[in-house]
């Protein structure tokens, strides 16, 4: 297994698939995250990140059945692992002291 760290792309990539839950498949996944964060992300990227979530033991896939409309190919559905779900609260507790740590001052000239 690789490294616990979480990037950013994949912190919001697991917490997309969270929200998807059971609809949670690479053309879902992308939308979502394109709708929700107002940038758009390429198939590659998405696939680069999934397979390292999944190296990394933080993701499971499975495949459903074939239907027609996809040309008899079956799609892929995502869930995020218990090992998952504990490094993003780990991430999140960590910017979450970091951010109780910036002084009020630092953002009074936004």
């Amino acid at each position: 297994m690789k490294g616990t760290y979480l990037g950013e792309f994949q912190e919001i990539v697991l917490l997309t698939i969270i929200v998807l839950n059971e609809n949670a498949y690479g053309v879902t996944i992308q939308d979502e995250i394109e709708k929700r964060t107002n940038r758009t992300v390429s198939r590659g990227a998405l696939h680069t990140a999934l397979t390292r979530l999944d190296e990394k033991g933080f993701i499971t896939s499975i495949y459903g059945g074939a239907t027609s409309e996809r040309g008899g190919r079956r799609k892929r559905y995502y869930q995020v692992t218990n090992l998952g779900k504990q490094a993003l609260q780990e991430a999140r507790s960590i910017r979450d002291e970091l951010w109780s740590q910036v002084p009020k001052f630092a953002f009074q000239n936004i």
